[in-house]
């Protein structure tokens, strides 16, 4: 079976999340959510280094509950700095419960988050050029810091719309390709 070509064939997780889960079309809220907030994380490190850590994350960050990691305190994000399951960077701790607080302004708003990223395609997966971020990320991004988001360029939000499936990206020899 060909995969895409930056799959690390050696790491069996790393093969499970290429088959099982990059690319494919996510709706659930609880799932957008810990995607957004592992691809923050994932800024300036390795993919892998995140699907490692990501059973900590889950662990730690309440399973990506919003109303929990929303309400997040000073005593809380102490807690998360002493995690070495995690990757420990104030700034991404403190984005995560910013961005959860603006991600249930936005389900409150459009009666799901889902509703909202998904609308920006009309529900559609859209084949991408393999690019780092393009014109649908840069405007997704720039809405979102708009409504108050961190940490969500448009490459991180490129990376996070391939995540997600709003956009799929995988090599034109990979069985999960689009025709």
């Amino acid at each position: 079976m060909t995969r895409c070509a930056w799959v690390n064939l050696a790491n069996p997780l790393y093969v499970k999340y290429h088959d099982e889960e990059w690319g494919v079309p996510t709706y659930d809220d609880q799932k957008l959510f810990e995607l957004l907030i592992l691809e923050i994380n994932q800024a300036g490190l390795s993919w892998e280094t995140i699907l490692k850590k990501r059973a900590n994350f889950q662990k730690s960050y309440d399973y990506f509950e919003v109303a929990k990691v929303k309400k997040y305190n000073e005593t809380k994000i102490k807690d998360l700095m002493q995690d070495e399951g995690i990757i420990r960077n104030r700034q991404k701790i403190k984005a995560a419960i910013i961005n959860a607080q603006v991600f249930a302004q936005i389900a409150e708003e459009f009666g799901s988050f889902s509703n909202y990223i998904w609308s920006f395609t009309k529900r559609q997966v859209i084949k991408g050029k393999q690019e780092t971020q393009n014109a649908l990320s840069t405007k997704i991004s720039k809405d979102l810091k708009v409504r108050g988001m961190v940490f969500v360029g448009s490459t991180i939000i490129y990376a996070y719309l391939q995540a997600i499936g709003i956009i799929n990206d995988h090599d034109k020899n990979c069985f999960k390709a689009l025709a």
